[in-house]
């Protein structure tokens, strides 16, 4: 079965503040695709969501149908969002529950997923790519 592995990030400067995110999508040790924008004003945790749906979108670009029956391992260094994905914390938030229903219906259809929580230290390619588009996008 083919593997995938998405890291992803998002943050923002304030909170809310200036907010951007970054994902990079792996093949084995292959970088094949790197996501950075500016989101605009956001919460952390909104741009988190957001650079989940943003990394799922282009993973279904790349693949397709295909992404179905590969395994998709996401990496994130949010605890929070890791554990919302899990259905271990419910989301309480207004905003974010849209965000959490935007990310069903992009994963809903996955047949071998997982969210596994990362040190930041392990996140740094993705927290870079936010970092990035904050400076590129706040001038």
């Amino acid at each position: 079965m083919k593997k995938i592995i998405i890291y992803t990030d998002g943050g923002a400067r304030g909170n809310p503040g200036p907010a951007g995110i970054g994902a990079v999508i792996k093949e084995g040790r292959k970088t094949i695709k790197e996501v950075s924008a500016y989101i605009g004003e956001a919460t952390n945790n909104f741009a988190e969501y957001e650079a989940l749906i943003r990394a799922f979108e282009e993973a279904h670009k790349l693949f397709g149908d295909k992404l179905k029956k590969m395994a998709v391992e996401v990496r994130m260094d949010s605890e929070l969002i890791v554990r919302q994905m899990q259905g271990a914390y419910k989301v309480k938030d207004k905003n974010l529950k849209e965000q959490f229903a935007r990310v069903g219906q992009l994963v809903g259809a996955l047949q071998n997923i997982s969210f596994v929580h990362i040190p930041r230290e392990e996140n740094a390619h993705a927290d870079l790519l936010v970092n990035t588009a904050i400076d590129k996008g706040g001038k």
